[in-house]
């Protein structure tokens, strides 16, 4: 993937020496820099964000999910019904 930036935010990122040489392995099994890699992966956790706060607010408004209805989302998604959900 070619991304292109016409302007950008730099700062400086401190982690763990364990999970930065995760991260460089990662990045280069991507083909990848780190800085996309690191990108990439902060643009994945808003989204996820974004989607829990608006599943939290369907359910606010609508009632929890039934367990039908997270095993169809499951099924939908190709995953396996999670048996441990409350």
């Amino acid at each position: 993937m070619l991304v292109c930036m016409a302007q950008v935010d730099r700062f400086s990122v401190t982690m763990p020496p364990e999970l930065g040489e995760g991260v460089r392995q990662a990045a280069a099994r991507q083909g990848t820099s780190v800085s996309t890699w690191l990108a990439e992966a902060a643009a994945d956790k808003l989204r996820n964000e974004i989607l829990g706060a608006a599943l939290d607010q369907w359910e606010a408004d609508d009632g929890a999910f039934t367990q039908a209805e997270l095993n169809e989302a499951a099924a939908q998604l190709g995953l396996a019904p999670r048996s441990d959900v409350a």
